[in-house]
């Protein structure tokens, strides 16, 4: 399968609660590579390639994870570039 970049913004009550430890280690085990990070806006921004599929499913489990504190989300979709390292390298938390 092709691989591809999601760029997704979180917004809501994300900062402070264990937001970007939580998509880290449900990261852990996919064939993703990526970062997440705070944004000094108060969301959270994650950065991920890996195949649609696969992002699909760590964005829903991250949404249900934190269900109580994401109340918005915008995701973009783009074509991987391969900087992250290869899928399975998993997110790095930016700081």
């Amino acid at each position: 399968m092709p691989m591809t970049r999601y760029t997704v913004y979180f917004g809501g009550h994300v900062q402070g609660v264990w937001f970007r430890a939580t998509a880290q280690r449900l990261a852990a085990g996919r064939d993703v590579a990526g970062y997440v990070r705070n944004l000094p806006d108060g969301q959270v921004l994650l950065v991920a390639e890996g195949t649609q599929e696969v992002l699909a499913a760590l964005i829903a489990d991250i949404d249900a994870a934190m269900e109580g504190n994401i109340q918005e989300k915008r995701i973009d979709e783009t074509p991987a570039t391969g900087e992250f390292g290869d899928p399975g390298d998993g997110l790095t938390i930016h700081r």
